[in-house]
């Protein structure tokens, strides 16, 4: 049977997660969510189950509240990139989830990798 969109997503999000999971052993986790109106990212720490940094395109001081585009993506992942290193953090692996890497995906992950953060 013909699996649905979001059936194919949830697998497709698995098989990302738990393969960086085994090649990223003990590094913190830059995981995206992208939905139609907005677009974030945390800095997670799997082994504490803490979130460290996080930033959003609802912020209100990024200037980009209510636009979902290349734009506000890569705001976002500068503001990401900058919190990162105030909390001491330099090097994460990114998680895409189930998102296919390309548009406001790739421009949040090119705007971090430029705000210093290694990903």
């Amino acid at each position: 049977m013909a699996n649905s969109k979001r059936q194919l997503f949830l697998k497709r999000r698995l098989r990302v997660r738990n393969k960086l999971r085994k090649v990223n052993a003990g590094r913190l986790r830059l995981s995206v969510h992208r939905s139609n109106k907005n677009i974030s990212v945390q800095l997670i720490d799997d082994v504490k189950g803490v979130t460290l940094a996080s930033a959003s395109s609802l912020e209100k001081d990024l200037g980009v509240v209510g636009k979902n585009n290349v734009e506000a993506a890569a705001k976002v992942g500068a503001a990401i990139a900058e919190r990162a290193k105030s909390a001491g953090v330099e090097e994460a692996y990114f998680d895409r989830g189930g998102f296919l890497f390309h548009g406001k995906v790739k421009a949040l992950a090119d705007a971090a990798r430029e705000g210093g953060l290694k990903i």
